[in-house]
């Protein structure tokens, strides 16, 4: 009976949800018919622990924000060809947006294909890289099968959460800056048309920077008009400009931004951005801000850009120095923008009650085994093939093969994708960095008859934005010596994924071939937030209870990974550090912040 009564509760509960409207008009969005100033702030649900979703929303509501925008990556949730997963970890992203609609928030769902994000590959499966000659973004028929195929499923999950169904979700974005990629104006009307035969009937809008090119290519008639960002007069102008007919708004307003290994703090000028959204909200105009909370590149999941550098992985963290920051708490930029809005906007909510954070006394490490006695049966090739090619998408991957002619002098590696430790009859010779553009090492002499080269690669995150997002990774073309190409390999794949973690075993190590297991247990009579202070290590991945935090690199600027307190557990936890190049069992420490 109280099963009855409940369902009868629910029931009655969805069926009288107040329903809206919510349509264009030249100058305005209109709620029910009334101008809306949407102030939105950036939320990814990938990036944020489940059991955190509501407080990170909580937390933009009570600085004044009317709406979340949500990015969602494809390659999040289909891992491998037509194999979708929308509930585990931090992918049920329906009911993401059902906690946003009950703290009375609406909804910008921005589904890509293409989100570029910092994410990695900007959001496309990396198994399209499968095809040799795939071309994404565009009208090629075997990348828009599986666009398809993923706007039909994502469809299905968003289709009752529209406001026409008595949902949160005002609009939905098509691509993202398309128009700083392409022009086939085809490929963009063609996503319109598979959103429209799913029934999402909700506006539409695009995001580009607001130049004229940026926007004759990139938007297109009767969507909205995003400007990352919009600034000034001079921006929206731009908009009405390429079509009078609908609004424009700061579809990005940027009050950080992203850091990249070996770079500096991304830290945004704090003037220009007050200076941006006092000029939003004294003029009515909507706008995003990107991000209002980063989160965390779990795992492999970060991106990489191609800019001043060849190649620019991000770190792990994605704290963008935005106003929230990685671990869900208030900064001194975000008390500075309630402030601001709470002159235009009234009844601004409290602030939820924080997160805690604890610091983790010092956790003895024990060097537990090596790489190289953990290795899966190897595949044989005749040249080396990126790890795509053996339906391998994130981790490591070892090249190996017998010196037959050359046996010492100049190696070259086309081309190295990403970084590289390399093995000569077992002992550590040195490593080659794509961002610092090295692709040949000396191999010295040996006494050796047929010496044995290794190649040990870690694929650092593709490419998410520009024009070089084909981005496959490991070796991905050919390996010199002295001019000669090295042929006949044995490759082994390591996705250092959960499955590969818990099959390590315990091994003796030889201290010359680097690639070492460490591991340690610490036990905890309470759990909350934490950072796992990696500064006597090199370079690698920190699991803790088989969670992969992400990456760390001694070349900084983060030397802290953030582990959320739903990764541990009362009592007794494990932690399991791989270094690529550090050969000695050091401690670490937990701390209560990243810096």
């Amino acid at each position: 009976m109280k099963k009855i009564v409940l369902f009868l509760f629910v029931l009655i509960g969805v069926c009288s949800a107040q329903k809206h409207t919510f349509t264009l008009s030249p100058d305005n969005f209109l709620l029910d018919g009334k101008p809306f100033q949407i102030i939105s702030g950036e939320l990814h649900p990938a990036r944020i622990p489940k059991e955190y979703w509501r407080h990170r929303i909580q937390m933009a509501k009570a600085m004044g924000c009317n709406t979340i925008a949500v990015y969602i990556f494809w390659n999040y949730h289909e891992l491998s060809p037509d194999k979708f997963d929308f509930k585990s970890e931090n992918r049920d992203i329906a009911q993401f947006i059902k906690i946003a609609q009950e703290e009375n928030m609406w909804v910008l769902f921005r589904p890509g294909p293409y989100v570029c994000a910092e994410w990695d590959f900007g959001g496309l499966p990396p198994y399209l890289l499968k095809i040799p000659d795939i071309k994404v973004r565009c009208i090629d028929p075997r990348y828009m099968k599986a666009v398809e195929n993923y706007l039909t499923h994502i469809s299905k999950i968003i289709k009752p959460l529209l406001i026409t169904n008595g949902g949160p979700i005002l609009m939905v974005q098509i691509e993202n800056e398309y128009g700083s990629y392409g022009n086939d104006k085809n490929y963009l009307e063609e996503l319109r048309k598979i959103w429209l035969k799913n029934g999402i009937d909700v506006p539409f809008y695009t995001a580009d920077g607001p130049t004229p090119y940026m926007l004759e290519a990139g938007n297109i008639d009767g969507a909205a008009i995003g400007l990352d960002s919009g600034s000034n007069e001079k921006d929206f102008e731009q908009a009405k400009k390429r079509n009078p007919n609908v609004p424009s708004f700061s579809s990005e307003t940027y009050p950080g931004w992203f850091t990249p290994w070996g770079g500096n703090w991304g830290r945004a000028d704090t003037a220009s951005l007050f200076k941006e959204i006092k000029f939003l909200l004294e003029n009515n105009k909507s706008f995003n801000l990107y991000v209002v909370h980063g989160g965390t590149n779990f795992g492999f999941t970060a991106g990489a850009n191609s800019g001043n550098k060849p190649f620019e992985p991000d770190i792990t963290s994605y704290d963008y120095d935005a106003p929230i920051n990685e671990q869900g708490l208030p900064t001194p930029k975000y008390f500075a923008l309630r402030n601001l809005i709470s002159k235009y906007v009234k009844n601004i909510s409290n602030l939820p009650k924080p997160v805690p954070s604890i610091e983790i006394p010092e956790i003895k490490m024990q060097l537990f085994s090596s790489v190289w006695n953990n290795l899966p049966q190897p595949k044989q090739v005749v040249q080396p093939k990126p790890m795509e090619m053996f339906d391998q998408y994130e981790g490591f991957i070892l090249y190996k093969t017998k010196l037959i002619g050359h046996k010492s002098g100049k190696l070259t590696i086309t081309d190295l994708h990403d970084y590289a430790t390399i093995f000569l009859n077992g002992k550590y010779i040195g490593k080659l960095d794509r961002r610092e553009g090295e692709k040949i090492i000396d191999l010295p002499k040996s006494d050796v008859k047929d010496p044995v080269l290794e190649i040990f690669v870690e694929a650092m995150g593709r490419i998410n934005y520009g024009q070089n997002l084909i981005d496959r990774k490991g070796i991905t073309d050919r390996v010199t010596l002295n001019g000669m190409t090295l042929m006949n390999w044995e490759v082994c794949n390591l996705p250092f994924d959960t499955k590969y973690i818990q099959s390590v075993k315990q091994s003796n190590i030889s201290r010359d071939r680097r690639g070492f297991f460490f591991k340690g247990t610490f036990d905890l009579n309470e759990i909350a937030d934490t950072y796992i202070d990696m500064s006597n290590y090199k370079k690698g991945v920190v699991y803790i209870n088989r969670k992969n935090l992400g990456r760390y690199w001694d070349i900084g600027p983060q030397k802290r990974l953030y582990c959320p307190a739903p990764w541990l557990k009362k009592g007794k936890n494990e932690i399991i550090i791989f270094d690529l190049i550090e050969a000695e069992a050091k401690p670490v420490i937990g701390v209560k912040t990243l810096e």
